[in-house]
């Protein structure tokens, strides 16, 4: 059974920084799309960061496009999300998710076929 399991979460002052990981598990996702999303109390949920499957293109919410940087290890079948300069907006549940059938390129909740069960980000002003 295909796994994502999200850490790094965590409480953090407004402008600080926070590094998520996601670490899958029970196949190989190197041919996958990957993918960040988050989801705020009362709202939907949101595509923030994709990636392509050897990490060539990444791709951002404009919310978030020159604060957040996405990567992966294929060898360590690793996804992360480097987060800087947070402010309170990114408050929010994130999740790592995976589609395994392509093209990469997008942010659409509905491409994704698997998830994880997500990690809190808090950002107090």
């Amino acid at each position: 059974q295909v796994q994502l399991v999200e850490s790094g979460g965590g409480s953090v002052q407004a402008g600080g920084s926070l590094r998520l990981s996601c670490a899958a598990s029970a196949y190989t996702y190197n041919s996958d799309c990957m993918g960040w999303f988050r989801q705020a109390p009362g709202k939907e949920r949101e595509g923030v960061a994709g990636i392509s499957t050897g990490g060539e293109s990444t791709y951002y919410a404009d919310s978030v496009k020159g604060r957040f940087t996405i990567s992966r290890d294929n060898a360590k079948n690793t996804l992360y999300l480097q987060m800087k300069s947070l402010k309170s907006e990114d408050t929010a549940m994130y999740y790592c998710a995976a589609d395994p059938l392509g093209p990469c390129g997008s942010l659409v909740v509905a491409d994704f076929a698997y998830w994880g069960q997500g990690t809190q980000v808090t950002v107090s002003a």
